[in-house]
């Protein structure tokens, strides 16, 4: 059902958004970009909603110059709708199943929900506002409905197990993809009484609610969770362009003085050259408390659905169901890789620890090593002892030749792939740039995105996602791209990596 049936999008919109944040940046009225504020104006026209049918643009890159806050909802109902019936067609099929009228079929359904649900679940955790968050409060329980509807449905499910139980004819892709579909189906509670189906179905519902509300407000945290300091000389450590930087911020926030944002899920990168020790205090337990206080409570409630969820589909825990479907499979594996890892790590980290501690010592300081001590005094260490000073290093690593003259140059050399700049292709911020693939026969591979930079209404952290999945049975061509929270430097002001 186009790919994962659509789970995996909401799943990673809450899941992935739980690990890290969003908050708000805009753009253009007419495009949910980063630059003017975006409002939920009345639904448009169905006609006028760039959703509803497939992108004219090279593998069906989506319209980011077209799309309309407007648009989401009235999307995500229609292709639910139409969703709807295109299983309703598969399920009252009065033909005996078969791969060719049943998985294939499913996977053929769902065009504009999975189109839908692939640009606002990615926008979302790019270029987030007010107004995703209100379209994700009212879609995610409708879609998890949606979703129960399908996976507990007896007659598709009698079609899937037919398929799956005369599975010895199959071979290679289409083998493992009823293998697939068959797992899924029976994970989802496929195989549960009529009672125990319906209590699913309450589990689904509040868990959604709950995983929607822990993710928005981690991602608020990334607008809400700033620093603002007044006092420059408590900036001492920072790079003349660090500085800028946090200046430009301030100003472009409306505020005075310097801002610090969270630009990470853990670390924050000012940490390693912040002399002040009270501004780094702050600035780690920022980031280490961020949403604590709201979402405390909704992780616990979070534990406890899943627990009963996991129960009710045959699994003494959580971490078992989690991992049924994984490679490690039980959570026996995982404590064995850790219970070899974790003696290892901490003597590697006693020894490091010890290191930083005589670092501040000799600093002249009589305070104990904290937290938000480790990564400033690690960086004196790597200068005392390897002679290494990131600073120095940096300016070799200038973002553009990185990537050019690095990443780009060396997928050439091992592999033959070529990139080429479409600056003709509309991106969701000013800031992304566009690449076309290459083959080293010249044949076109899909499209990158690069969206580069830390903004109010972007997650933290880095990560890949699609807008277009590369299918042989769909005849589609990826279309991806690649996020990180690399600080943006002042105006004219070089982005140096490390």
């Amino acid at each position: 059902m186009r790919k994962t049936l659509i789970t995996t999008a909401v799943s990673a919109a809450l899941m992935l958004s739980a690990c890290s944040e969003q908050a708000t940046d805009t753009t253009k009225a007419s495009q949910p970009t980063a630059e003017a504020p975006t409002t939920m104006t009345k639904a448009p026209a169905m006609a006028d909603n760039a959703l509803l049918v497939p992108s004219p643009l090279q593998y069906m890159a989506p319209q980011f110059d077209k799309f309309k806050a407007g648009d989401f909802l009235p999307a995500f109902e229609q292709g639910m709708k139409e969703h709807k019936a295109e299983i309703a067609a598969i399920t009252n099929n009065t033909d005996a199943p078969t791969f060719e009228n049943t998985i294939v079929a499913l996977e053929k359904t769902g065009a504009i929900l999975d189109r839908t649900q692939r640009v606002f679940f990615n926008l979302s955790g790019l270029i987030s506002d007010d107004n995703f968050i209100s379209v994700e409060e009212q879609v995610v329980p409708k879609l998890t409905a949606h979703m129960d509807n399908i996976y507990l449905d007896e007659k598709l499910f009698a079609r899937i197990q037919a398929i799956y139980k005369n599975k010895a004819a199959l071979t290679g892709e289409d083998l493992r993809l009823v293998e697939v579909y068959y797992d899924r189906f029976v994970r989802a509670g496929a195989e549960l009484s009529a009672e125990d189906k319906a209590q699913m179905r309450e589990l689904n519902g509040e868990l959604a609610k709950l995983e929607t509300s822990f993710s928005q407000n981690v991602l608020k945290s990334f607008k809400d969770d700033v620093i603002i300091v007044e006092d420059k000389a408590m900036l001492d450590g920072l790079s003349d362009n660090d500085i800028a930087s946090l200046a430009a911020a301030a100003k472009a926030a409306g505020k005075t003085g310097y801002m610090i944002t969270l630009v990470n899920t853990t670390t924050q990168p000012l940490l390693s050259s912040l002399k002040n020790r009270d501004l780094r205090q702050k600035l780690w337990e920022t980031s280490a408390y961020r949403a604590m206080d709201t979402n405390s409570p909704i992780n616990i409630k979070i534990a406890g659905l899943r627990a009963e969820k996991a129960k009710l589909l045959g699994y003494p825990t959580w971490a078992a169901y989690s991992l049924g479907d994984q490679m490690a499979q039980k959570p026996e594996a995982v404590y064995g890789i850790l219970d070899d890892l974790a003696p290892k790590a901490l003597v590697k980290a006693k020894v490091e620890a010890a290191d930083i501690q005589a670092e501040i010592v000799k600093d002249g300081k009589d305070f104990t090593l904290e937290p938000w001590d480790w990564a400033y005094y690690a960086e004196k260490v790597r200068a005392a002892k390897y002679d290494l000073d990131d600073s120095l290093v940096k300016p070799y690593f200038e973002m553009n030749t990185v990537l050019t003259d690095g990443l780009f140059f060396a997928m050439e050399k091992l592999y033959g792939i070529t990139f080429k700049s479409r600056t003709d292709l509309p991106v969701w911020h000013k800031d992304v740039t566009a690449y076309e693939i290459f083959n080293k026969d010249g044949s076109s591979l899909g499209l990158f995105y690069l969206d580069m930079y830390a903004r109010p209404g972007k997650r933290g952290g880095a990560w890949m996602d699609e807008y277009v999945s590369q299918s042989f049975l769909q005849n589609t061509k990826p279309v991806v791209y690649n996020a990180l929270n690399v600080p943006k430097p002042a105006e004219g002001q070089p982005t140096l990596l490390t």
